[in-house]
């Protein structure tokens, strides 16, 4: 892991301007209010059986640590926050009156509604004088499927 590219990466987004629409980006996705980059992705699972990937998934959570000490230095200890209960909003909290209306207060926003499907929890930190959210997490899609270290920028206050 390339410490000083990955904190590069992050003080770019926390001063690069958000898109009027959603979509994919040199560093993986953008959209109204927020920046996700894919810092570093594994390789999958199919073949595996399952023998590398907790070696796997120990590695990618010993590497968002480590660049999460380095943000520590920086802002202070971060807060660590759930998006299960985002998860079970998205996917059981429909209003049953209308099920299509995409501005029901209950929904929640993204970024955090999409995380919320791969990323079980956030290290998170305010930027100082950004006045974004910074945060840090692993993806983790499915069995099969690679590990990602993400961060994300957003100026989208956290659930």
């Amino acid at each position: 892991m390339d410490i000083a590219r990955h904190l590069a990466l992050i003080d770019l987004l926390c001063t690069r301007g958000f898109p009027a629409e959603h979509g994919r980006t040199e560093h993986g996705a953008s959209g109204p209010g927020y920046h996700i980059a894919e810092l570093q992705t594994s390789g999958d699972f199919w073949e595996d059986g399952g023998a590398q990937r907790e070696e796997t998934e120990t590695q990618y959570e010993a590497d968002r640590d480590g660049l999460g000490a380095r943000l520590t230095e920086r802002w202070g200890p971060p807060q660590r926050i759930s998006l299960y209960s985002v998860l079970e909003r998205t996917t059981l909290g429909e209003d049953p009156e209308d099920p299509e209306d995409p501005e029901d207060p209950e929904d929640p926003e993204e970024p955090w509604a999409g995380l919320s499907g791969q990323v079980p929890d956030l290290h998170l930190w305010r930027a100082p004088g950004a006045d974004r959210w910074v945060a840090l997490g692993v993806s983790r899609w499915n069995r099969e499927l690679p590990f990602q270290l993400l961060a994300v920028v957003t100026d989208l206050d956290p659930p």
